[in-house]
């Protein structure tokens, strides 16, 4: 799904190269059909089992946005000469990162490129974030990261932020209150890179779409429920909520799909 921070956030979900505007089926019926077809989002190539949300094994293989780097940026081996596309580890991970702070289902750490905000946010539900150091490249902010995940989470209890049930937090206070013992833990080489841009009022917060959120949580899986039926009542991070359960779209990046409204 395609996002845009307005109030509330404006998703559209691509279809066959359409765009449909989801904020206005809220509130009536959905029909999600699985055709029983999956391709590689990357190759193209047609498939009985995606890995890592949308990929071939070739593909899972092979591709440098799906190494174990990609989610652990601290184990980033590209200095090594052993990246699986030196190209695009320079346009995607040799750029600006950002760590920041968000509320999703309570406050945590990340990380992402700086040219993903505020859509990395977005995809994650939350309702608060704050930006609070910039570095040049992506090792360093895993790096951060770690020495942060001593004080913070870096998880979101994705059934709390579906539910809503989230309160708000001081982000620039938690920052204050963690940053001490976490710049003590930094070498000079991180801290001689980074910039600290978090500032008292540099929190954006986010509202979606929703008529209602669920008081329990019943997630679909099109793998075992290939046809799914529902008022759509919200939409937020990546998932749809209908009145009978919820289903997470990037998970299923690749299937081919029928959607009526």
């Amino acid at each position: 799904m395609h996002c845009r921070h307005e109030n509330p956030v404006v998703y559209e979900l691509e279809l066959s190269g359409d765009l449909l505007r989801l904020n206005d089926c809220v509130g009536g019926k959905i029909t999600i059909e699985y055709l029983h077809q999956i391709e590689c989002i990357h190759c193209g190539r047609k498939i009985n089992k995606s890995f890592n949300q949308g990929y071939c094994y070739p593909c899972f293989s092979s591709l440098a946005q799906c190494d174990m780097c990609i989610m652990s940026p601290e184990k980033c081996h590209f200095h090594l000469g052993t990246c699986r596309e030196p190209e695009w580890g320079l346009s995607h991970c040799m750029k600006p990162h950002i760590v920041y702070l968000s509320n999703t289902s309570g406050a945590k750490v990340g990380i992402t490129r700086e040219s993903q905000l505020p859509t990395r946010w977005i995809d994650q539900g939350a309702l608060q974030a704050l930006p609070i150091l910039r570095v040049s490249k992506r090792y360093y902010s895993g790096l951060i990261e770690i020495a942060f995940k001593k004080h913070l989470s870096d998880r979101t209890n994705w059934r709390t932020m579906l539910k809503n049930e989230v309160e708000p937090v001081d982000l620039y206070r938690v920052f204050n209150s963690c940053w001490p013992a976490v710049a003590s833990e930094l070498d000079d080489e991180v801290t001689d890179d980074m910039e600290i841009i978090a500032t008292e009022d540099g929190s954006q917060n986010f509202q979606y779409p929703a008529l209602r959120y669920p008081n329990k949580i019943v997630s679909f899986n099109l793998d075992k429920t290939p046809k799914l039926e529902g008022q759509l009542d919200a939409i937020k991070g990546q998932y749809l909520i209908l009145d009978n359960g919820v289903i997470n779209i990037r998970k299923f990046a690749g299937y081919l799909v029928s959607i009526t409204v």
